[in-house]
């Protein structure tokens, strides 16, 4: 191995960029200083045995530009390429080198710094790489598994691309007020995400009537819009924004969201929009298949009138109790539906099943709830101490009578979740029946109508 450690000597101290990585691993085995200081390194430790593209390009698959299979020993690869990542242009030389002694073989890179000579055309080339970028984030974006993990690999491509200190998306709610539902943000840069959440109309109504004209926001110092727009301006403020590239997402000629990056260098911002708006094409194509995918999540898991799980939803949560912790089940069955169905119709006893839902829901809302039968309905209450859960049956009680409903109610309550749902479910269930013949003793009403 000593004479590949001498190459690498030799390397140490030149002022271009210089690297090395195991052909078959990508595992990075040697960094010069200067590339070491380029990617804010403090020595070879830190990015050694790590994946080359990792590291380079800040992807989490190889980079789809890797000539690996073109490069022999001997023979050198000569090209050109702008890196986002340091923000040079780069003029590339690749080789194999093999070690003697162990038949290992590795690739070095050695980049020629020629972003001084490209000044002059340094805009254009950057319009040139784009279309290189663009279509490198959309190849890492569609490897991915589902949608939203498309959203977010593409943020983050934007994010390193333009240099910027965060990227995120911004989507209306119900109550027609914006939430910021994705983020990327850089290393040592705060998130905001959880801090935007059903921002007021007033705040963005600006950026809305300029994405009604077709128009995107850019601006170099946020001291632009402080006249103008005063309301964003603080809000901006608050989030230490100085600049920003901001488009609108758009579908069937309607605005469904916006999205942009904050901070990015003076020269991103001159070819961001573009990327931007191009890339948004991709994002909405994402969004819509997210909407998709949750409305059919929706249809799959959910009852369609009270909009509880079904019993598929209570299979994937009970695969999903840790066996160790506490559970209480809640098993309810709404009495009485039978006699308003055949007395007042069905759509009077859907509204009595829609009120025992919303009592088991305010009672039981942050645990799953579950329509098992035309009238019964079912709580499991994983992780739930024993004096919470008779608490939170007190509150069930006291809901039934604001909503004008009877449930009969059986509920059992273990330490630890070991002994399977089945047991569980037959014990409440008895204890549901007693309480239900209770009521009907009390009560004098025959059950059988």
């Amino acid at each position: 191995m000593k004479e590949v450690k001498d190459i690498w000597q030799f390397f140490e101290n030149m002022n271009e960029y210089v690297y090395a990585t195991d052909i078959e691993t990508h595992e990075i085995v040697y960094m010069n200083r200067k590339t070491l200081q380029a990617y804010g390194l403090q020595s070879l430790e830190d990015a050694k045995g790590k994946k080359c593209y990792e590291i380079l390009q800040k992807t989490l698959i190889p980079c789809g530009m890797c000539n690996n299979d073109r490069l022999s020993v001997g023979e050198f690869e000569e090209w050109h390429y702008y890196n986002p990542i340091i923000d040079r242009y780069l003029m590339l030389k690749d080789t194999l080198i093999e070690d003697s002694s162990n038949g290992k073989k590795y690739r070095v890179e050695l980049g020629v710094d020629i972003s001084e000579k490209r000044t002059q055309d340094g805009v254009i080339q950057k319009y040139q790489n784009m279309e290189f970028m663009i279509n490198e984030g959309l190849r890492v974006a569609l490897q991915t598994a589902t949608p939203e993990q498309s959203i977010e690999v593409i943020l983050e491509y934007l994010g390193n691309s333009l240099n910027g200190e965060r990227t995120y998306i911004f989507e209306r709610n119900e109550r027609g007020r914006d939430d910021n539902t994705y983020e990327w943000v850089a290393e040592g840069i705060s998130r905001e995400k959880e801090n935007l959440q059903d921002i007021p109309p007033e705040i963005c109504a600006h950026w809305y009537r300029m994405f009604q004209e077709g128009k995107f926001i850019v601006f170099k110092d946020l001291e632009e819009i402080r006249e103008s727009d005063p309301l964003q301006y603080e809000n901006l403020k608050r989030q230490n924004i100085h600049s920003l590239v901001v488009v609108p997402l758009y579908d069937d000629g309607k605005v469904i969201a916006f999205y942009g990056v904050d901070n990015p260098p003076p020269p991103s911002l001159e070819y961001a929009s573009n990327m931007l708006q191009i890339m948004g094409h991709f994002l909405v194509s994402c969004i819509k298949r997210r909407n998709l995918m949750s409305l059919l999540e929706n249809m799959s898991y959910k009852d369609q009138l009270t909009k509880l799980g079904n019993r598929f939803a209570m299979e994937k949560y009970i695969n999903e109790i840790d066996a160790e912790k506490s559970i209480g089940v809640v098993y309810c069955d709404i009495t009485g539906l039978k006699r308003v169905n055949d007395s007042m119709g069905h759509e009077a006893g859907d509204q009595l099943i829609l009120r025992a839902c919303d009592s088991l829901k305010k009672a039981f809302g942050e645990y799953g709830l579950f329509r098992i039968g035309g009238d019964e309905l079912l709580a499991l209450c994983a992780g739930i101490e024993h004096a919470a859960l008779m608490e939170r049956i007190g509150l069930l009680k006291e809901c039934m009578k604001q909503n004008n409903v009877n449930m009969a109610v059986g509920e059992i309550w273990r330490e630890k979740y070991q002994t399977g749902l089945d047991t569980l479910l037959q014990e409440s269930e008895k204890r549901m029946y007693a309480d239900k013949a209770a009521y009907y003793k009390r009560t004098g009403i025959d059950r059988r109508k």
